[in-house]
């Protein structure tokens, strides 16, 4: 090759390789500026990122917190559950058969299945399979007895929720199930993973985070492979396995953080009474609700049908799990005294009668008269008073012991719509009453606006509120739905003198009441129909609530029977026995009582149960009866205020 084509060939090769050489300089600098940033500004930071890959936080759930009744009585704690597990990388391969075999003899179990989930995780040997959840104690001891031969084979223990009272007040204490992903988002600063159990419903749920507690953790030796697992003692103190599931030995790295058990929660609820209250609703659909009318402490807020949150203990879904969160009617899990709203019937007049005395509507001088119907301004529709040969001359005090619907019509026309509803949320009815438990209904007192809204796609004449629609109203029909809670708040109301109490359940949650709504003239005409209801005649007439009378005792009470279809459905029924269930009237009752300690009141509603002189009155009669048989003259179990 001739010096000028050697030329030609390598001209400007020096150029290019000081290029490459600056090229190679600065990549060399840009690496030691990184190295430096890395190994000198960051060492905190990568060398706690490599301690946290190092160790493995290994969580320790802590116990859920304890919940009493007024007395001291258990009803929800924690008792030490046992799993039987093996672990096949610790049980030599020529004894696995015999193993499995003799847990099958032992406690009952499958070999053949257990034997398949084994080959299913060779490739993880020390993993801890779980055998059998929740074994007997007989299953336990044995198991512990002959653990020489079952190689590989432990128990493990942990606490599992128990309901001591089985279905008393379960829906009222509520259940626990599984954490889901929304939860887990509500609940993202209390450590929650999936898998978790956490409250469900009622004061499981209300008082999650008092009842839920503060885990602990351990710190162990973390390989690239293979999960650390827990083992506990016989006493259930839990520790590190040997190894992890891959073998890999294992060691702490500090001394455990212990976790700490949930706050205890003391109702106020009073278990013997609850369960009176359960055993008289038993066969039947409906409630009863008992407060503390001075301070608005729960006693007893039965619903039936109920169910045993003992049934969402153990994981899995059993045929009776299934079918409760069904929602099968009638859904067992629905408490009818906090959740389900009704028309309120007659009861409703004892907060018109309230009202119209407040207002100066009516006075007890105030008379109408019932001739057994009603029309506006004299001509028109006829609306029927329950006695159809009529009351005669009613004042209010007479109309309230004897319901008369006429007086009532009057009075509700005079008093107004607004002012019908302002009274009824002002004494807790169509609103919450703010108890401590999840999914409280609101209820319903309807307006002229409420009207307007839900028939806002309609023409006006559809939207435009009548005076009939007001008369129905006055005694509880059309469109007002109340809860048995609201009636025992109205009913608290009359027996406390005037004031609004907020119902609750835990006894440190802070007691509140309202300002007086009602001037004590109102509230004694109001007392004086009451008592007049529930007294036997003669010399004055019976009440309509004479089954509820006891002898000896201050007491007040109102029935009532509330519609659930029109009378023209079933009036050609010769015995109301012959009527349909579903159409049946809903039985009421409520009472208060004024001379005893702790000034109790309540509510009973017998779904479907015709009328509520006859069925619900001797039921209330037979609560109050209890209570007070059952109270201790222990001061400190007495909620009423001693103001």
């Amino acid at each position: 090759m001739s010096v000028k084509m050697q030329t030609e060939r390598y001209q400007g090769v020096t150029s290019r390789v000081q290029w490459i050489g600056i090229a190679i300089m600065a990549a060399m600098v840009v690496l030691c500026i990184q190295f430096w940033r890395l190994q000198v500004l960051s060492l905190n930071e990568f060398s706690q990122l490599a301690e946290n890959n190092r160790v493995w936080q290994k969580r320790l759930a802590s116990d859920r917190g304890i919940i009493y009744d007024r007395r001291g009585d258990i009803l929800a704690d924690n008792r030490a559950s046992a799993d039987v597990v093996i672990v096949p990388g610790e049980c030599p391969p020529e004894l696995l058969d015999t193993v499995c075999a003799r847990l099958e003899t032992w406690i009952g179990i499958d070999a053949e299945e257990l034997r398949e989930r084994i080959d299913t995780h060779r490739s993880a040997p020390f993993t801890q399979l779980q055998v059998k959840r929740d074994v007997t104690k007989a299953d336990r001891v044995r198991i512990e007895e002959n653990l020489h031969a079952l190689p590989g084979v432990t128990t493990i223990v942990h606490p599992q929720r128990r309901y001591l009272h089985g279905e008393t007040a379960g829906q009222i204490i509520g259940y626990l199930g599984e954490i889901n992903r929304d939860e887990l988002e509500r609940y993202a600063d209390h450590g929650y993973v999936l898998g978790d159990l956490i409250g469900k419903g009622g004061l499981e749920r209300y008082y999650e985070r008092l009842l839920h507690g503060q885990d602990g953790y351990m710190l162990v030796t973390r390989y690239a492979s293979g999960q650390p697992q827990l083992r506990t003692d016989k006493s259930g103190r839990p520790y590190i396995a040997r190894r992890d599931t891959r073998g890999h030995l294992l060691s702490t790295e500090a001394q455990p953080v212990l976790p700490r058990s949930g706050e205890p929660l003391h109702l106020t609820l009073d278990i013997p009474l609850q369960q009176h209250c359960e055993m008289l609703l038993r066969g039947q659909q409906g409630a009863i609700v008992v407060l503390d009318a001075d301070t608005g402490a729960v006693l007893a807020m039965a619903s039936a049908p109920g169910y045993d949150p003992s049934v969402f203990v153990n994981r899995g879904m059993s045929g009776e799990r299934l079918e409760l969160l069904s929602g099968k009617k009638p859904n067992r899990m629905i408490n009818r005294g906090y959740r389900e709203v009704y028309p309120p019937g007659s009861l409703f007049k004892i907060m018109l009668a309230a009202a119209a005395l407040e207002e100066k509507a009516a006075d007890a001088r105030t008379r109408y008269y019932c001739p057994g119907h009603f029309q506006i301004d004299g001509r028109g529709r006829r609306w029927h008073c329950w006695r159809r040969t009529g009351h005669g001359s009613m004042e209010v005090v007479e109309a309230l012991a004897y319901s008369c619907d006429v007086y009532f019509y009057n009075v509700g026309l005079k008093l107004g719509v607004d002012k019908i509803q302002h009274y009824s949320n002002l004494m807790g009815l169509g609103v919450v009453t703010g108890i401590d438990l999840p999914g409280e209904q609101a209820g319903l007192i309807p307006n002229p606006q409420w009207k307007d809204a839900i028939n806002a796609d309609k023409p006006v004449w559809d939207r435009q509120w009548y005076p009939g629609e007001t008369v129905n109203l006055s005694i509880g029909q059309g469109a007002a739905a109340t809860t048995p809670l609201q009636n025992a708040v109205m009913t608290a109301c009359i027996v406390n003198g005037g004031y609004r109490v907020r119902p609750y359940l835990w006894q440190e949650r802070e007691r509140l009441r309202s300002e007086r709504i009602f001037s004590e003239t109102t509230v004694e005409q109001v007392i004086k129909g009451l008592l007049l209801c529930v007294e036997k005649g003669p010399p004055a007439p019976t009440g309509t609530c004479y089954r509820a009378h006891i002898p000896g005792m201050s007491m007040i009470g109102k029935t009532g029977t509330a519609q659930v279809v029109s009378l023209s459905h079933i009036e050609h029924y010769d015995d109301e026995e012959d009527i349909p269930y579903h159409q049946r009237h809903h039985a009421w009752f409520v009472a208060g009582v004024l001379d005893r300690s702790p000034r109790i009141a309540l509510c009973v509603l017998i779904e479907h149960g015709h009328a509520g002189g006859a069925v619900a009155s001797p039921v209330a009669r037979d609560v109050i009866e209890f209570f007070y048989a059952n109270q201790r003259d222990d001061p400190s179990l007495m909620l009423a205020d001693k103001e």
